[in-house]
């Protein structure tokens, strides 16, 4: 066992006067136990416990009672060490989340675009009482109506999530994806890349308010908002723009009466502070981004007195214990996973792709472009590990600045392009590219035929796109070009769960992963306490490791 020396900090004196000291007492119904048990402690989170000392070796103390500065010990008093608490994981975040969204814990699983948030994966956290929203980005609006349809009627009344993405360059997509939504009562969206507010985005949220027989504003359309940027941040923490509003008052798309009460709302009370993430992000660290965030809420939340305080959760760089309770202990309301769901079994990604998700390491990720948005420069984060994809996208994107049209690239580039990256001449590609948009959005196909630089933009975009659905399929001639959303925190992931059952692919599920995450932060959480008030304990003690689901939720159910 353990002697006081290894546990105590050198800033606890063993020979403090018995008269300053905080005691703990024993009574009828107190016990103690030794030290080698405190991992098995620390697990029964709703237990609170002492460390104490104990005939000169540490102790835990279960029971009994703490004097603040007692007489003289006697027998039945010890020193104390350290405190724990009971720990709830609901309360590691801000519990009116859990409240207001009608779930368990302070977590939710992004909607990784392409059905990579799959309705299984949904189906899975939200029988667990979490939120997850399905990643309707990148669908056609055919597979959109599937999922609503399926997840409406296998989680009934269980709170889930669908995502609502900017699309800029399908200016119908985005109002057809709204008015599926409105179709079928969806009431909480997550948006993701949007650089401004937009008339369908508005409409979404603005749809249907009114007030109750007791004066209060009813919001049946809600809205989790991704953002990184402060500008962008305080649009959303701001009531909608008066400009959209008429707009869509002169079009008929809302009421007057929803127009006017729109003004005393946020566009989205709850927003994601998108950190280092996978797919698109502006890769800001998290350390600084979360804080300024949380006083832009504070700002806006003064400035109009809303009815339901803003909220902040994070999102990007999260995928161990650690890294959620940092992000807790800075103030997150919630956190939010994303490319380590897609390594797990239910994800609408191949099972050759979360093999290769299980072997990345933090530094094995890059930047290329953005299929959604690339005429304007907009990347994103993806694997680049056992992939060239974001080698041969970027060199699209390099000859898509360089060139006018299809028809100036030097013969030697086209046959290249031909060989290495399209295997098919670009005459066949664009056959392809147009077969695609006719029926996605023939507008495209319209301003190709008069703007020879967007032609070549939507033969380049036919393989950024085609990309993600090859690693999302597994197809096997295509691996060197896969297309996988990622961020570092997937090789965190991979380093933490090192040498446990957690490690193969095979054995991760989103509900095993989403809990070793919750309970682990609330684990660390009680360890860090100790350590604050001096308690220095061993390394062996001083972390969580992955622990198998069934017993987590045994732990959870005593």
């Amino acid at each position: 066992m353990s002697s006081i020396p290894d546990i105590i900090s050198p800033s606890v004196s063993m020979d403090t006067d018995s008269h300053s000291q905080t005691l703990w007492q024993l009574d009828s119904h107190a016990r103690l136990s030794a030290l080698e048990n405190l991992p098995e402690q620390l697990r029964q989170l709703d237990v609170p416990f002492c460390v104490v000392e104990n005939e000169s070796e540490p102790s835990i103390a279960l029971g009994g009672a703490i004097q603040l500065a007692g007489s003289d010990s006697g027998d039945n008093e010890h020193r104390l060490c350290g405190f724990s608490p009971a720990q709830s994981i609901k309360a590691l975040g801000d519990q009116s989340f859990c409240q207001d969204y009608n779930i368990d814990y302070p977590y939710m699983a992004g909607s990784m675009a392409n059905g990579i948030a799959s309705v299984e994966l949904v189906e899975a956290l939200a029988r667990e009482g979490m939120l997850a929203s399905f990643g309707a980005a990148g669908l056609s609006l055919g597979e959109v109506e599937i999922g609503i349809k399926r997840l409406q009627t296998s989680l009934g009344d269980k709170t889930h999530c669908y995502n609502l993405i900017y699309s800029p360059n399908e200016k119908g997509h985005e109002d057809a994806v709204v008015d599926l939504y409105l179709k079928y009562d969806v009431t909480l969206v997550e948006t993701s890349a949007y650089m401004k507010l937009t008339l369908p985005v508005v409409r979404y949220r603005v749809k249907g308010i009114h007030k109750d027989a007791q004066g209060n504003i009813i919001v049946p359309n809600r809205i989790i908002a991704k953002a990184s940027r402060v500008e962008l941040a305080s649009k959303w923490f701001s009531p909608p723009p008066e400009k959209l509003l008429n707009e869509l008052l002169e079009q008929g798309a809302i009421t007057q009466e929803e127009a006017e009460l729109a003004k005393e709302i946020p566009m989205a009370q709850d927003l994601t502070v998108e950190a280092d993430s996978g797919g698109h992000t502006d890769n800001r660290p998290a350390i600084t981004l979360l804080p300024t965030m949380l006083s832009l809420r504070d700002q806006y939340q003064a400035k109009y007195n809303y009815q339901h305080p803003l909220r902040v959760g994070a999102a990007g760089g999260i995928a161990t214990p650690a890294s959620a309770l940092g992000a807790f202990a800075m103030g997150a309301a919630y956190i939010v996973t994303g490319t380590v769901n897609q390594a797990c079994k239910e994800s609408g990604s191949s099972d050759v792709v979360r093999e290769m998700l299980a072997n990345a390491e933090q530094a094995d990720v890059t930047m290329a472009p953005a299929v959604d948005m690339f005429e304007m420069g907009v990347k994103l984060q993806v694997l680049k590990r056992g992939t060239m994809f974001a080698m041969r996208g970027n060199k699209l994107y390099d000859i898509y600045k360089k060139y006018a049209s299809i028809e100036e690239i030097s013969e030697v580039e086209k046959a290249n392009l031909e060989k290495t990256i399209f295997k098919m001449s670009l005459a066949e590609v664009w056959q392809k590219a147009e077969e695609f948009f006719t029926e996605r959005d023939p507008r495209q196909i319209e301003k190709a035929n008069n703007d020879p630089k967007h032609k070549m933009a939507l033969i380049f975009r036919w393989y950024l796109g085609l990309s993600s659905r090859w690693a999302n399929a597994g197809i096997a001639d295509r691996q060197v070009d896969y297309q996988i959303w990622c961020g570092p925190a997937m090789g965190a992931f991979n380093e933490w769960t090192r040498d446990t059952f957690l490690s193969a692919a095979e054995n991760r599920n989103t509900v095993t992963v989403a809990m070793n995450i919750l309970f682990g932060a609330a684990v660390l959480s009680r360890i860090n306490g100790l350590q604050k008030q001096g308690v220095k304990l061993p390394v062996e003690l001083a972390q969580f490791n992955p622990m198998q689901l069934e017993t987590i939720k045994n732990y959870l159910s005593e």
